[in-house]
């Protein structure tokens, strides 16, 4: 594992506290088409009112802005697919990582580093901001306090065991501490409607079914249908 000063560096968007890995630094991260089956899924709320600087002080972000952050994952594969929209921000955004929105590992009210980068979201055309697609890891982030990127080592079974020590979040250069962000919370999975031709399975079975073909159907539904993992009693 990890040492423990590594998983609880603190890492929010202070350039002046961090080091960089380096202008040039690749990212480990490949772009994927979606897995067939997913293991969990993870929505947050973001909102300014969320933020919190390095040190864990309320930084609020941009007043009105509010963002829907999706993340469907298979951790066999070590794949997470994103469906994230964000309203009332304006880039450009800004970073000491090699994006400017990211999965970081801290709870409710408490600064935390950053562990996955995702492509910053886009204007569709609407002025709604968009980014979607699926990476497979092993995961950088850009940025390494103490020599290691905050990424390096990271897997996605981390957050399927507690999803709520991690946020989700943005960060512009109107609000570098944070646009917007959101604790993560895992979807409702059992015997509910998926919208998509199916129901979830109850949680005690392992059988191993179809993903969802669209986030839309997934959060307008409240559910996912999901391939429960194997467990191990120790």
């Amino acid at each position: 594992m990890r040492p423990t000063a590594a998983r609880t560096a603190l890492v929010a968007g202070a350039a002046g506290a961090l080091v960089l890995t380096g202008g040039a630094v690749a990212s480990a991260e490949t772009e994927v088409s979606p897995p067939s089956t997913f293991t969990s899924a993870f929505t947050a709320m973001a909102t300014p009112d969320m933020v919190v600087n390095s040190d864990g002080e309320p930084t609020p972000g941009t007043a009105g802005a509010s963002g829907t952050f999706t993340y469907r994952i298979n951790a066999d594969l070590e794949v997470i697919c994103y469906d994230i929209s964000v309203q009332g921000i304006t880039p450009p955004y800004e970073s000491p990582a090699k994006t400017a929105t990211h999965i970081h590992e801290a709870g409710a009210g408490e600064s935390g580093p950053p562990r996955i980068a995702f492509p910053n979201p886009e204007d569709d055309g609407s002025g709604t901001l968009v980014s979607s697609g699926c990476l497979e890891g092993p995961f950088t982030t850009g940025v390494a306090p103490e020599g290691t990127d905050t990424g390096e080592g990271f897997t996605l079974a981390e957050i399927e065991a507690n999803p709520s020590a991690f946020f989700t979040d943005t960060h512009t250069a109107a609000n570098p501490a944070g646009a917007v962000r959101g604790q993560l919370t895992e979807i409702p999975v059992g015997g509910v409607e998926t919208g998509a031709g199916g129901t979830a399975v109850d949680s005690s079975s392992s059988a191993v079914l179809p993903a969802v073909a669209g986030l839309g159907a997934l959060a307008a539904a409240g559910a996912v249908v999901l391939r429960r993992r194997a467990t191990t009693e120790n």
